[in-house]
């Protein structure tokens, strides 16, 4: 009897959950049956004809005639699968409904898509960015594999700390998965640069892109470590690292929404108007810094290029990292704690520094995991990103440039007035906030040209020529009266690391 009850009311409970079907449901059903319908009818053809074929006795693999029959059975059963998804349409054959032209051959592949040329009915040339199959249940896999590989290695050694690996690609994989996510961080970045000309962001066809197709618009360039490639464009290297470091710098101390995945394939070099044009792709993996976190990040580089030892510690403690603060500068600037300490903008990088590094890494493996471990996440990707520049820089030979510290400088001391002028509550603050970080970048530009004259051998010049004239000599004497004036060693010795009284 009761067995009975429930048989009834379980029918009445499908009969009810049927009621709730909409029409447009029972469609989409009926049309799932039709499609799965189909292609079980084919798959069965095919089992079939193989059997039948190969496999019925009549032809073994001993027969004269074997290489040929399977050869034709092979060719019937691709001539099925292709009626098949010709019938089924949908995403079987979208390429050929979307696009005039679509090459087959990807011009770029990764683990996670692909990238291939294509033209639109209009005639407009669009990039196409296609994800794998299957990536996304593959990815869910191999983040369960990791986390339990990582926990045993934890466990087995546990001075390596790398739970921070996994937490990262948990967070971040599903996003770099979502071509939705991606598009929508070209847009924001590029409206965040409309200030630089010479920065292009492929426009988005937001018409075709889905969460697993993404269509932008086709730029051509050159790879941004292809030396020889600007050599011969005629394209200069020290303006394509300069430019580069003012994008990622203002990223990082201004606008606190950075790109972290600047490797060479993503940043193509163009020579448009006898100028450089960086196209910065793929942006897919950015990380958004808190202002607390960019501020202090400000202050400790700021403390490095000041050769301030103190404020690297203080700084340093602040985020997180404690007595490692000298490896974590270290880790930060890629040099060591002798260059840090004496200045890196007075410290050219040497064979023997690069090869002292190397040689310590090994052994500091422990401290660089527990550094690794500390750190706010937001810092790990900026690790990640300054890795990649620095690999840029060496690629163009142009890592002794000092513009690049003149450009974080400037990025630094914007970051930190903007943040003090968060902190006024009457309009008098505001302007003397903004006076004093006019002075402060006055001071820079100074330094600047007391660069441009410590370079030029302005001195031998002056003082060493007989023809050398009044003017070089006069041009030497304000230079250094300047120098002197506006900057007791460097212009970043500023008194701004703390922030102005409010009022």
């Amino acid at each position: 009897m009761a067995s009975r009850m429930l048989i009834r009311l379980g029918l009445l409970g499908v009969g009810g959950a049927s009621i709730t079907y909409n029409v447009d449901e029972l469609k989409i059903a009926a049309v799932g049956a039709q499609r799965f319908g189909r292609a079980v009818v084919t798959v069965t053809k095919i089992v079939v004809d193989y059997r039948k074929s190969l496999y019925s006795g009549s032809v073994t693999p001993a027969s004269d005639n074997y290489a040929e029959v399977k050869s034709q059975t092979h060719l019937r059963s691709a001539k099925h699968l292709l009626d098949l998804c010709c019938l089924n349409g949908g995403a079987f054959v979208k390429p050929e409904e979307l696009f005039v032209e679509f090459e087959p051959e990807p011009l770029g592949a990764a683990s996670l898509a692909q990238v291939h040329r294509a033209k639109l009915h209009n005639g407009q040339e669009v990039a196409v960015k296609v994800q794998h199959p299957s990536v996304k249940s593959h990815s869910k896999v191999d983040m369960k594999g990791m986390e339990l590989l990582v926990g045993i290695v934890s466990r087995i050694f546990p001075e390596f700390r790398f739970e921070w690996l996994v937490e990262e690609m948990k967070k971040n994989l599903p996003k770099e998965l979502n071509f939705t996510n991606e598009a929508q961080n070209a847009e924001k970045v590029a409206s965040q640069f409309t200030h630089l000309p010479w920065l292009k962001i492929p426009a988005i066809d937001w018409s075709l892109t889905t969460d697993r197709v993404l269509v932008m618009e086709f730029c051509e360039g050159g790879q941004v470590n292809d030396r020889n490639y600007m050599i011969t464009q005629g394209i200069n290297t020290n303006e394509v690292s300069e430019k580069i470091g003012k994008l990622y710098s203002e990223m990082i101390f201004v606008n606190g929404y950075v790109h972290c995945d600047p490797h060479p394939g993503n940043v193509l070099v163009k020579k448009v108007n006898n100028e450089a044009q960086i196209i910065l792709l793929d942006h897919g993996l950015y990380t958004n810094l808190t202002s607390d976190f960019r501020v202090t990040y400000s202050k400790f580089w700021l403390s490095i290029l000041n050769a301030n030892l103190n404020e690297i510690r203080q700084y340093g403690t602040e985020l997180g990292v404690g007595e490692l603060y000298g490896l974590f500068a270290c880790m930060v600037t890629g040099r060591s704690w002798n260059s840090i300490a004496k200045g890196i903008d007075k410290m050219e990088r040497s064979s023997t520094e690069q090869n002292e590094i190397k040689a310590s890494a090994a052994s500091y493996l422990p401290q660089i995991s527990a550094v690794l471990n500390r750190v706010p996440r937001q810092m790990l990707l900026i690790f990640k990103t300054n890795d990649l520049l620095r690999g840029i820089e060496f690629s163009l030979n142009t890592q002794e440039s000092m513009k690049s510290f003149i450009t974080m400088s400037r990025c630094c001391i914007r970051s930190l007035f903007a943040h003090q002028r968060t902190l006024c509550k009457s309009t008098l603050c505001t302007v003397r906030v903004s006076i004093a970080e006019t002075w402060a970048q006055f001071k820079i530009s100074l330094y600047t040209l007391y660069l441009l004259y410590l370079h030029s051998n302005l001195d031998c010049l002056a003082l060493e020529r007989k023809d050398s004239g009044w003017f070089q000599v006069v041009q030497l004497m304000v230079l250094n009266l300047c120098f002197c004036i506006f900057s007791k060693h460097r212009p970043y010795q500023e008194k701004l690391l703390n922030s102005p009284r409010e009022g």
